[in-house]
């Protein structure tokens, strides 16, 4: 893949701080300033190759508590063995640090940095975090990589979401590598879409929850990050291939009608029909309440982590697949219990109770 556009800016100088072709430097970009007028920065890992090539940037922590990516970056950060061939890597393991400090989604003053792309240098302390970032990272690149995870409460089967319709995302996509890719462009004032619009192809991937780093969401991540670098001939190696590949245009949220206590029928990663147990609801006291059922055809996105629910509440993201679920289905079957799919469902479903659902 090559770059859509020249860059605007180099990576050879931040601020006072230069780095030459084959050097790693660790930046700091100052943020804010607390009320005691201590200075508020981000860190920053910046590694050049020996030869000029693509600028890439991998972010993460965007929400401050969705830190599995924190834990990707810093692996890569710390492996002896990443040889950048060439081109160069802007490595951010946590975008909000005032959110990571409180273990939050959020900025202090509670607006959603990613929402407030692509900000303003005279706007809000969220406005102008945004407009830091776009104008100290994402301009420098070529192309982007935001990691993130479900939401509190919820955990996510990996998937790429992606706009694939901006010039070189569909190449980028492909050369993560992931199974799942969610097509559609992000809510307003999103970090991806904001870099898209700058002219720098960027996608996310959601994996994992909350408040952990999880060793599965680690490998994939930094195993799509990999695959990126080699395909854009940054550092040697051949890129490894999903056992499959969908593409998903639409999804849907199954909903409880009942309340009382979850028991799943089935994980993140699994692929479900119209009719297919999704989960039982019991009263707290175990008396048999509803089963609710899938009404689509499609794989498990994500799910829920709450063991209790109440009408109306969200329990199973579906990622709707029309066409090809039969042989989807075989497909994912036919996985041995050792491979990356069935390793990261049986992760992803420690957080819920999982078990076999009741005979008709």
């Amino acid at each position: 893949m090559k770059p859509l556009r020249e860059r605007k800016q180099t990576v050879a100088r931040w601020g006072d701080i230069e780095i030459g072709p084959g050097e790693r430097r660790n930046v700091h970009l100052e943020v804010s300033a607390s009320y005691s007028g201590l200075t508020i920065q981000i860190p920053v890992h910046v590694r050049r190759g020996p030869r000029n090539g693509p600028v890439v940037f991998v972010t993460a922590a965007v929400h401050g508590d969705e830190i599995n990516g924190t834990g990707a970056i810093r692996q890569m950060i710390l492996d002896p063995h990443l040889d950048l061939k060439a081109g160069s890597l802007i490595l951010v393991p946590v975008v909000n640090v005032l959110g990571f400090e409180r273990h939050s989604r959020y900025l202090l003053d509670r607006r959603d940095l990613n929402r407030s792309f692509p900000g303003s240098a005279k706007g809000s302390l969220a406005s102008r975090l945004a407009r830091l970032i776009l104008d100290e990272i994402i301009e420098r690149s070529d192309y982007g990589i935001d990691l993130h995870t479900a939401a509190v409460r919820r955990t996510n089967y990996p998937n790429v979401r992606a706009d694939l319709h901006f010039p070189g995302m569909r190449r980028l996509a492909e050369a993560f590598g992931c199974e799942i890719t969610v097509n559609e462009p992000g809510p307003s004032g999103c970090l991806r879409r904001a870099a898209c619009e700058a002219g720098v192809p960027t996608l996310i991937l959601e994996a994992g929850e909350v408040w952990k780093v999880e060793s599965m969401v680690i490998e994939y991540a930094v195993q799509g990050i990999h695959n990126v670098l080699r395909r854009l001939g940054m550092i040697e190696g051949t890129p490894i291939l999903p056992p499959y590949r969908i593409v998903i245009r639409d999804t849907t949220w199954i909903r409880s009608d009942s309340a009382g206590f979850l028991h799943f029928h089935v994980a993140p990663g699994d692929v479900v029909s119209r009719g297919t147990p999704i989960a039982t609801v019991d009263s707290l006291v175990g008396t048999e309440g509803e089963c609710v059922f899938s009404e689509v055809q499609g794989i498990v996105l994500g799910m829920t982590t709450l063991p209790v629910t109440a009408p109306g509440e969200p329990i199973c993201h579906i990622g709707l697949v029309p066409r090809g679920r039969r042989k989807l289905d075989e497909l994912a079957l036919s996985l041995s219990t050792n491979s990356q799919h069935q390793r990261m469902r049986h992760v992803l479903s420690t957080s819920i109770m999982v078990v076999d659902p009741p005979q008709v």
